[in-house]
C-alpha cells in the first residue's frame, strides 16, 4: 500500500519559516482536502513534498514508502510516484505536450513505452478531457487558456499514473462543465488506480465532487484540525471565524483575507 508520511515538517522560504511542524499521513485510495486562508502555507506544503528548490526544509521527514523523499532530487520523487498538479503551470515553449510526456513515460520504464501505444493512450486521455486532438503536437502550455492548462495537468496525471497526487486549486479558473469533468476524471483515475490525494480548493462544489476521505484546515503553518466532509460544509458556511476563536488564533494582518465560500470555481515539470 503506498504511504506518504509527513512528520514533524517545518520549511522556510528565504529564512522566513511557513511551516511550523505539519504532521500528515495520506495512503493509496485516500482523499485529503487541505483547506485555510490565503498566505498560510498550503502551496508551500505540496511544493516541499516535490522538492522545490526555494522551499529549505530545516526540520522533520518526509517518507514515501519506506524511502527517504528529502533525499531525493525532484525527478526521483516523480519517478517514486509522486505528481504535482500545479496552480500556475509553466509554458515550455519548444517542447511539444507528446514529446514531453513520452519522455517522462520512458523514464519510469526499462523499457520504453512504444510509439503506437503511446499515441493510442494520448489520444484516448486527451479525448476523455474533452480537449482538441491537436493537444499532444501543441508547445506545453504555450497559448493555452487556464481552464486548458489545469485540464493539460490532469492529462498528465493519467497518463504519468502516479501513487500519489497533489492538485493546489486545480478546479481554479474552471468553468461549470470544465469542474466536473476534472472532478470525474481524478474519481475515476482514484477509482482504477487507488490513487491517493492531496486536494487544495477554496471552493466546497470541488470538494462535493470528489468526497475527500479526510480534511485538515491549515493555519499560521499548522494544521490546526482534521476531520470529515463535514469539516468542508461548517467551513463552507460559517468560514473561519469560528475556528479562531476556538483556538484562539490571531491571523496577521496581511494574512486575513475575506471570508470566500467554498462554492464552485497538474505536475508540469519544467523540461529542460
Amino acid at each position: 500500500m503506498s504511504q506518504l508520511i509527513i512528520e514533524n515538517l517545518h520549511v522556510s522560504v528565504e529564512g522566513k519559516e511557513i511551516l511550523k511542524g505539519i504532521d500528515l499521513i495520506v495512503k493509496e485510495n485516500e482523499i485529503h482536502a487541505l483547506m485555510g486562508p490565503n498566505g498560510n502555507g498550503k502551496s508551500t506544503l505540496l511544493a516541499a513534498i516535490m522538492g522545490h528548490p526555494k522551499y529549505e526544509v530545516t526540520e522533520g521527514s518526509i517518507t514515501f514508502d519506506g524511502k527517504n523523499v528529502l533525499e531525493m532530487s525532484v525527478d526521483e520523487r516523480s519517478r517514486a510516484g509522486l505528481f504535482l498538479g500545479m496552480q500556475y503551470p509553466q509554458e515550455v515553449p519548444g517542447v511539444t505536450n507528446s514529446d514531453f510526456l513520452r519522455a517522462c513515460i520512458n523514464a519510469r520504464r526499462d523499457t520504453p513505452i512504444s510509439l503506437f501505444k503511446f499515441i493510442k493512450e494520448m489520444e484516448n486521455t486527451i479525448a476523455a478531457m474533452e480537449m482538441k486532438p491537436d493537444l499532444a503536437h501543441r508547445f506545453l502550455n504555450e497559448g493555452f487558456s487556464g481552464g486548458e492548462k489545469k485540464r493539460n495537468e490532469i492529462v498528465q496525471m493519467k497518463m504519468l499514473k502516479p501513487a500519489i497526487a497533489m492538485l493546489d486549486e486545480i478546479d481554479s479558473g474552471l468553468d461549470v462543465d470544465a469542474l466536473k469533468l476534472v472532478a470525474s476524471s481524478v474519481v475515476e483515475m482514484q477509482n482504477e488506480t487507488h490513487l491517493g490525494l492531496i486536494v487544495v480548493s477554496h471552493y466546497e462544489r470541488f470538494y462535493q465532487l470528489l468526497q475527500p476521505t479526510h480534511a485538515h484546515v491549515l493555519i499560521d503553518g499548522k494544521i490546526v484540525k482534521s476531520g470529515s466532509i463535514d469539516l468542508v460544509t461548517k467551513i463552507d458556511q460559517e468560514g473561519y471565524d469560528w475556528l479562531l476563536k476556538e483556538l484562539n488564533i490571531t491571523l496577521k494582518k496581511e494574512e486575513s483575507k475575506p471570508a470566500v465560500s467554498l462554492g464552485s470555481c497538474a505536475a508540469a515539470v519544467r523540461s529542460k
